[in-house]
C-alpha cells in the first residue's frame, strides 16, 4: 500500500509539472506586452519555451510509467487500461499531448529558431517578423489546446475509480475550456481572476 501511495504521489506531481502549456502561454502573452523588443529579448523568451518541451516530454513519460504501475499495484488488472473508459481516455489524451508537443518541438520551434538565426540587427526585420508571427500564433493555439487537454486529464484522473456525475464532469470540462481560452487571450495577472 505504501508503494501505491508513493506512485500515486509521483503520478499526480508529474501532472502538476506538465503545466508547461499554461506557463508558455503566460510567457507568450508577456512577450506581446513588450511590443517591438530587442532581439535578445526574443531569443530569451524562445529559449524558455524551447526548454519546456524537453521537460514536458520527460514528465509525460513519467506520467505514463507511473500510471501503468498504479493499475496493478492498486489491485486492478492491466487490462483496465482499455476496459476502464477513464483510464483509456487518459491514455489517449496523453498520447495526443505527446503528438502535439512533438509537432511544436520538431516542426514549429525549429522553424522559428531558424528564422531568428537569420536576424542580423537588434530588431527583427518586418519581413522575418511576418514569417515568424504565424508560427508563433500556431504554437500559441497548440499550447492553449494542450492546456485544455492537461486539465481534462487531471479531471479524469480524479475519476478513475469514483466518477463525478455527468453534469459535473461536463461542467468542469466547459470551465477548463473557458480557462484555456482566457489564458490564450490574456496574460491573467491574477491567476484565476
Amino acid at each position: 500500500m505504501e508503494f501505491y501511495n508513493v506512485m500515486k504521489f509521483l503520478h499526480v506531481l508529474t501532472v502538476v509539472f506538465m503545466a508547461a502549456p499554461l506557463y508558455n502561454l503566460i510567457v507568450v502573452n508577456e512577450r506581446v506586452r513588450f511590443g517591438k523588443a530587442p532581439l535578445p529579448v526574443d531569443r530569451y523568451f524562445e529559449s524558455i519555451i524551447r526548454g519546456n518541451s524537453t521537460r514536458c516530454f520527460v514528465f509525460q513519460l513519467t506520467a505514463l510509467v507511473t500510471g501503468i504501475i498504479l493499475i496493478p499495484v492498486g489491485g486492478h488488472p492491466l487490462t483496465a487500461l482499455v476496459t476502464n473508459w477513464v483510464l483509456l481516455a487518459k491514455l489517449l489524451l496523453l498520447i495526443t499531448l505527446s503528438v502535439l508537443l512533438s509537432w511544436v518541438h520538431l516542426g514549429i520551434q525549429p522553424r522559428i529558431d531558424g528564422l531568428l538565426s537569420r536576424v542580423q540587427t537588434e530588431v527583427i526585420p518586418p519581413d522575418l517578423a511576418g514569417e515568424i508571427a504565424p508560427l508563433r500564433g500556431r504554437r500559441k493555439r497548440l499550447a492553449a489546446t494542450c492546456l485544455f487537454l492537461v486539465i481534462v486529464t487531471v479531471l479524469l484522473g480524479a475519476q478513475v475509480f469514483t466518477r463525478f456525475s455527468p453534469a459535473v464532469t461536463v461542467g468542469l470540462i466547459l470551465l477548463a475550456a473557458l480557462f484555456a481560452w482566457r489564458v490564450y487571450t490574456s496574460h491573467i495577472p491574477y491567476g484565476w481572476v
